[in-house]
């Protein structure tokens, strides 16, 4: 009988005679796990072997640990089980992936954070009557906000190009530590200015004469202007965190470990919507926005980290950002006589939207996700929308309605975290990507039926025989939806990067990232707009017909890139073609 069956069926007073030991012998690169097989002259066996440069598999978690000597009782099988879990714990930190991951993840944490103080001052201060436009004296609420979120596809555009060109002169680092920081600056600033012309602006007079004046006209401007850029430059930080985060993942690493990885943002923005409140109270709108620039600053700090232990172990993603600038180096070197002609050339192949075209014409992937996102993002806006104007007549006081958006926005922090810490990890593994793509605009689709038709609430969701959908059915379509970008949607658009290479990850996701999902709204509060104006003020049952419509849209671009996203043996297969290519 061999060393495994005697530790499987022996009796109980055997396998205490036959001793057995876990051994960590870790080192800068790798580590390695054995099982020694001890006691007398017999020889020692290793059982198991990991590359500490992988991490850990779920199964390295159920490895049992026996010692001790003859006569071990209960209390020493519980000191063995808790030391089996501490030794988990320490072989998953000394990998070099996972800590570069989890540095990461933290760069990012806090940069949502940050954000998540950021947004909610900069929406008070853009509808306050002093210092935005809450008031009638140059303009209002109503007509500032639509004008606004126009230029927020714009503004993403140029943030955009910026990264392009902090991309190709830095590498990835680079251009996360530049743009990161950049952003940071220009939150503190605003802050700062802002504190500065509110100082400026009487208190002694009326809302219309404070909007007359020199200094509350420029207040108003800044703070417009703060709006659209905290609303554009969200995307092209985490753009950056999770294209690191795909590139030193296995598609089966991924399927893992993403949805966690969401969920510590998830955690940190509900922390700061629970603290900004107080926050704003001690140290004022202002004072919270120099807070999230600090905080933003900071998280560079991990990002810095992640990339040296990538670089230190030889898995940084900026070696091939390296090696084809010395590549084009190469070849301006052997032009010895470059013509005019040539030299445009070369310029227009080294610019931002070529290199783009470059990477949509080689994956057809990318261009099916890009179409994905407008379509997702038309149906979030409009049933944002839906849900806002329903809230509004059922709730007409401001303090009420405040507070039941705080408790819904909750409710999707709270039903997300439970989606990615515990739903999707353990589920993901039996769902391949392309039935999960599929399956969100089918829900969405079923949820924004009733809306058409409130009699198919069937008095569940508040349908009854209304001709209008009831605020309970709007806020759960909205609720899902929210859920779903948050959870299961935001896991499988990272997953889709992981098989591919360098451009892909870098310069097509920030592409996709930047420009699909700012101009998803764009258009479709673009589309809103025109709608009203040629035929007059939208009611929630023309827009609930609108909601049907783009989950109908939604639907056929997720078929579409369902099937071109690969399974996840496939993805497996692509991963170590494009591995053993770079290598």
């Amino acid at each position: 009988m061999d060393g495994e069956s005697q530790l499987l069926h022996v009796p109980r007073r055997r396998t205490q005679q036959q001793q057995w030991h876990v051994v960590n012998d870790f080192s800068s690169r790798r580590g390695v796990l054995m099982m020694l097989r001890g006691g007398g002259d017999d020889s020692s066996k290793i059982s198991h072997v990991y590359d500490d440069n992988d991490l850990l598999e779920e199964d390295d978690a159920s490895i049992l640990v026996r010692g001790g000597g003859n006569g071990l009782d209960a209390s020493n099988n519980k000191t063995s089980n808790s030391n089996s879990v501490v030794s988990f714990i320490t072989t998953l930190l000394s990998s070099p992936r996972t800590l570069a991951a989890l540095s990461m993840a933290t760069c990012m944490s806090l940069h949502y954070l940050a954000y998540s103080l950021a947004r909610p001052a900069t929406m008070t201060l853009f509808t306050s009557s002093r210092l935005g436009f809450g008031g009638d004296g140059g303009g209002s609420v109503s007509s500032a906000y639509p004008l606004a979120m126009t230029f927020i596809g714009p503004a993403s555009f140029v943030l955009l190009l910026l990264y392009g060109i902090a991309l190709d002169a830095g590498g990835p680092y680079g251009a996360l530590k530049l743009t990161t920081l950049g952003c940071a600056s220009i939150l503190g600033l605003s802050a700062l200015v802002v504190d500065r012309m509110d100082a400026m602006i009487p208190n002694d007079v009326d809302v219309v004469a404070a909007g007359s004046t020199t200094a509350s006209r420029m207040t108003r401007y800044i703070v417009g202007a703060l709006f659209v850029f905290r609303e554009s430059y969200v995307q092209l930080l985490t753009s950056q965190h999770w294209s690191f985060i795909s590139s030193i993942l296995t598609p089966s690493e991924s399927s893992r470990w993403f949805a966690p990885i969401s969920g510590l943002t998830s955690i940190t923005s509900a922390l700061a919507a629970a603290g900004v409140g107080k926050m704003s109270a001690l140290l004022g709108l202002q004072g919270v926005l120099l807070v999230a620039a600090v905080v933003l600053s900071g998280s560079i700090g991990f990002g810095r980290m992640a990339y040296s232990i990538a670089e230190k172990n030889g898995f940084n993603p900026a070696e091939e950002h390296d090696r084809k600038k010395k590549k084009q180096k190469q070849q301006k070197q052997q032009q010895l006589v470059p013509s005019t002609s040539s030299n445009n050339n070369h310029a227009d192949k080294d610019s931002l939207f070529a290199k783009a075209g470059d990477v949509f014409a080689r994956e057809p992937t990318l261009w099916a996700l890009f179409c994905e996102i407008l379509a997702c993002q038309g149906l979030s806006t409009l049933l944002n929308v839906c849900c806002i104007t329903r809230v509004s007549e059922a709730m007409p006081d401001d303090a009420e309605r405040a507070g039941w958006m705080g408790k819904f926005f909750a409710a999707i922090n709270v039903l997300s975290c439970v989606l990615q810490f515990g739903v999707l990890p353990a589920t993901s593994s039996y769902f391949e990507p392309g039935t999960l793509w599929r399956g969100m605009p089918l829900l969405m689709l079923a949820m924004t039926l009733p809306l058409v038709f409130p009699k198919l609430g069937f008095g569940f969701i508040g349908g009854g025989g209304s001709t209008d959908p009831s605020l309970a059915m709007v806020a759960s379509a909205f609720l899902v939806m929210k859920t779903l970008e948050f959870s299961v949607r935001r896991m499988l658009d990272e997953m889709v990067y992981v098989p591919l290479d360098y451009e892909s990850r870098f310069l097509g996701k920030e592409v996709i990232g930047v420009l699909g999902y700012r101009f998803g709204k764009s258009a479709a509060s673009l589309t809103l707009s025109a709608i009203t104006s040629s035929f007059g003020a939208v009611g929630l049952r023309e827009l609930s017909y609108l909601t049907t419509g783009a989950a109908t849209l939604w639907l056929g671009a997720a078929w579409r890139l369902s099937n071109l996203v690969p399974t996840r043996e496939q993805a497996e297969e692509a991963y170590k073609k494009m591995k053993k290519k770079e290598d």
